[in-house]
């Protein structure tokens, strides 16, 4: 069993995972046949071909494969790409794409062995923008950056009737999460955070937890008011594991800093 070094009654990642895809937003099979290519700004050349519903033959620079997606239409012209690989179980790739400005961040997530950085996150993450087929011309619209524009608010997410969690985004690194109903429920901490601006009233939200060997990575789109995203982490039976999560958004609050003393 994956240890924790959490109370006694600490959940595990498959205990809270269960029932928390209940509000997200549904798949789409509209980009199959389809294809995209991109180039990052770390230099990788990747291309996309989705050649069913669920199924996307992909190049990475010298690197090819066959493997799953799912597709989310999370805004207008815009898809959140969640894939796995096969030959690769302990990680998983998002692209966030925008089809009409042709803006993409890329969310690559590992899991690292427990030996491997003692005291961090069990999952990394690593966020490279990019930009979708350069030959037809100049991308349009806002390029995905770092944002501190979540700073101060407090909000609550609703992932089922047994699923509400509150986040307050404290800083431009951590947030504090705690379970209102389910079954952490009295649970929380304080955790590793990154936070882009993908457009207007788009950001894209990730976190690395220090006590469950378990990252996320959510869309938020504040015009609907909906978050969609998933989990990448470790069962209660040490397997790793790639999980569907969304939620409805209230905005509870927002607090103001005085000039020189923001967080970092």
């Amino acid at each position: 069993m994956e240890a924790t070094n959490g109370p006694a009654d600490w959940k595990h990642f498959d205990d809270f995972a269960a029932g928390i895809a209940t509000n997200r937003l549904p798949t789409t099979s509209v980009l199959s046949g389809q294809a995209l290519k991109m180039k990052l700004q770390n230099g990788r050349a990747v291309h996309l071909a989705f050649v069913s519903a669920d199924r996307v033959e992909w190049t990475d620079g010298g690197q090819a494969g066959a493997d799953w997606y799912e597709a989310i239409n999370v805004a207008p012209d815009v898809f959140f790409i969640n894939m796995t690989f096969a030959t690769r179980p302990d990680e998983d790739e998002a692209f966030i794409v925008n089809v009409k400005t042709r803006r993409v961040l890329s969310v690559r997530e590992r899991v690292r062995a427990a030996t491997e950085a003692p005291g961090e996150p069990r999952v990394v993450q690593v966020y490279t923008p990019g930009t979708i087929d350069a030959s037809a011309g100049p991308p349009a619209g806002v390029e995905p950056a770092p944002t501190r524009d979540l700073i101060g608010m407090t909000a609550h997410y609703e992932y089922s009737p047994h699923h509400v969690y509150e986040h307050v985004y404290l800083s431009s690194q951590r947030y504090a999460w705690q379970n209102l109903v389910g079954v952490q429920r009295g649970h929380g901490d304080v955790d590793l955070t990154t936070t882009y601006k993908f457009d207007h009233n788009q950001y894209v939200f990730g976190f690395r937890e220090f006590i469950i060997p378990v990252a996320s990575i959510f869309f938020y789109d504040w015009e609907t008011m909906r978050s969609t995203g998933k989990f990448l982490g470790v069962t209660s039976e040490g397997r790793v594991e790639n999980k569907p999560a969304g939620a409805f958004i209230k905005l509870r609050s927002k607090t103001i800093y005085d000039e020189g003393k923001e967080p970092v």
